[in-house]
């Protein structure tokens, strides 16, 4: 994999309304001038859920655009070659994905799903700062990793790696 490229990397999620959605907003801003992310799932919810916005809002992130839609969207022939695929809920990983155009390297990211909190707002926020601060510094391992100098078997491991991290915390 080449340096000078821009990858696009996709986070699927059972929902597509919280985990997905931060993973996207991370690695669009941290990794910009590398990396374009997506997010997508396997039975989308329909919204975005108003806690990750919430945070994002409160990190000076943008957040028009984002929405709740199928990885559908990312399997089909006019889809954008998605280079790495990120599963950040334990059930969309373990679900039998749609076939990737272009083949790319997936891993198990899985965080705890903050939405699936019941309590209070302080509760409920705090679930989230959690996944977010999960989901950030995966993604800053994954902007530290040399894409180019690792063979596949190397990069697969690393990034499988990234997952097993911050597990307890998160």
């Amino acid at each position: 994999m080449s340096n000078d490229k821009r990858y696009n990397v996709l986070f699927l999620c059972t929902g597509n309304s919280a985990r997905s959605i931060l993973g996207e907003a991370i690695l669009n801003r941290n990794g910009e001038s590398r990396f374009h992310a997506y997010s997508a799932g396997s039975n989308p919810a329909g919204t975005v859920n108003p806690f990750a916005i919430r945070i994002l809002e409160e990190r000076g992130y943008p957040v028009d655009g984002f929405r709740s839609k199928s990885w559908e969207e990312f399997a089909g022939a006019d889809a954008p070659e998605i280079d790495f695929v990120f599963t950040v809920c334990d059930s969309a990983g373990k679900e039998t994905c749609p076939i990737w155009p272009g083949h790319p390297m997936t891993a198990h990211w899985g965080i705890p799903d903050p939405a699936a909190i019941e309590g209070t707002d302080d509760e409920k926020r705090a679930a989230f700062e959690k996944a977010y601060e999960a989901l950030r510094a995966r993604i800053d391992m994954f902007l530290n990793l040399k894409l180019d100098r690792h063979d596949k078997a190397a990069l697969r491991r690393q990034l499988n790696e990234i997952g097993q991290s911050f597990s307890e915390s998160a």
